[in-house]
């Protein structure tokens, strides 16, 4: 059976974070912090929900001088609402068994 698009447990990490507040402008290095996920992990799926129109993104300027500007992320309305739903669906979902020594995935959140 074919996995249904955005269902990884990363993908899943990345919406539970954004979802908390859906309108506020989130830097990247805030996602990895509260994810728990390596900067290449992180960066392509936001690189690949805004693609997707399902991230707005935008460049912050810095207040330091001779540091370059952020990269920040927010929740599309059509972003949000899939966030939403994805994250009802695995919560509803049964916990897979964990592979040997790996994290599992328990309504939307690692164990």
């Amino acid at each position: 059976m074919p996995r249904i698009p955005h269902t990884s447990p990363q993908t899943l990490l990345v919406f539970q974070s954004l979802i908390s507040d859906p309108e506020r402008w989130r830097y990247g290095y805030d996602l990895s912090r509260e994810t728990g996920l390596a900067s290449g992990t992180l960066y392509p799926i936001l690189m690949r929900l805004a693609k997707q129109g399902l991230l707005d993104t935008g460049w912050e300027p810095s207040d330091e001088p001779g540091r370059p500007p952020r990269h920040t992320y927010r929740l599309t309305a059509d972003g949000a609402v899939l966030a939403r739903d994805r994250l009802d669906r695995s919560a509803a979902a049964p916990v897979a068994p964990a592979r040997r020594g790996g994290p599992r995935l328990a309504f939307g959140v690692f164990q």
